[in-house]
């Protein structure tokens, strides 16, 4: 009895160790599979490769930014040499060193809001439509108020109330951009919850948070990871027009947007345009990337294709 006991705990192992490589392998094929898919598009492979420059250049702002941005290191407004490559600003500031630090909080805060606002929306679209009910009406009503707004209307009320500054506006952003991403998750899961591999899992004993977290929301990763890119895009031009407003981040810390609130007036439009040219152009570039992105992660990602 002891030897066959051990033989059948050897094949059992054996028998998992099996399932392990295989499911690992339909892993494997399936990334490959959809890294196929998105190398189709150019535009995405080249958004990918400058937004990876973009962003070793931002998290290495202390190392390579030539200056102290908040010193005054030059003459006002000074144009562009070799010594300063985009010149100086109205108070003598680098603008080189300014904008790598800027892109620097840019990006901080539209990824740390897209993450509280994915966090949210994706908590409650799974106890919405999981339970249905009380908590389904409860929470779809709290998204319906909250969407009723105009966003930009919500955003800039809120952070007319509260403190500016950069925290503050993360805050902000990220709770006021979770309904789209609650109702996406809600109705993914009203499907897969009529699935039979979820009702085997109920009928298993399985616990709730196991079922939510485990086995529904792999299921829907895919689109949920393709809505956050258009809110990371979305909360860094938020970003940038607050702190444009004098609402978001405060000088003398630098962002993309309080580098062209600066540049306001038509004397600096047209003769010192090395104050708002490398910062809008920064912003256009960041923004347009990430949707690129996004774009083709949503058809790498399509199961249909």
């Amino acid at each position: 009895m002891g030897k066959r006991s051990q033989e059948e705990k050897f094949q059992e192992k054996k028998s998992r160790e099996k399932k392990i490589q295989e499911n690992t392998i339909i892993m494997e094929s399936y990334l490959q599979t959809v890294f196929r898919r998105f190398k189709k598009h150019r535009l995405a492979m080249v958004s990918l490769i400058v937004l990876g420059i973009l962003c070793v250049l931002a998290i290495l702002a202390p190392v390579i930014a030539p200056y102290d941005p908040n010193a005054i290191v030059g003459d006002f407004g000074a144009a562009p040499t070799k010594e300063f490559w985009l010149g100086t600003d109205q108070i003598g500031k680098d603008v080189l060193s300014r904008l790598l630090y800027g892109m620097r909080v840019s990006l901080l805060v539209g990824v740390l809001a897209t993450l509280i606002s994915t966090v949210i929306g994706v908590v409650l679209g799974l106890l919405a439509g999981y339970f249905g009910g009380i908590i389904d009406m409860v929470i779809m009503r709290i998204t319906d108020i909250v969407m009723s707004f105009p966003y930009m209307l919500l955003v800039l009320v809120a952070a007319a109330i509260f403190r500016p500054g950069m925290w503050n506006m993360i805050l902000i952003l990220g709770f006021v951009d979770w309904p789209g991403i609650a109702r996406m998750v809600r109705g993914n899961v009203l499907a897969l919850r009529e699935t039979n591999f979820i009702k085997g899992n109920i009928v298993a004993g399985m616990s709730v948070p196991h079922i939510l977290f485990s086995e529904i929301l792999p299921n829907t990763a895919a689109p949920i990871l393709v809505y956050a890119t258009s809110v990371l895009a979305l909360s860094m031009l938020d970003e940038a027009a607050l702190s444009f407003l004098g609402m978001g981040v405060q000088p003398p810390t630098a962002s993309l947007g309080n580098m062209l609130n600066g540049a306001q007036s038509l004397t600096v439009l047209t003769n010192q345009p090395w104050l708002w040219i490398p910062p809008g152009l920064l912003i256009v570039i960041l923004v347009t990337a990430i949707n690129f992105v996004g774009d083709a992660l949503r058809d790498a990602l399509d199961p249909k294709a």
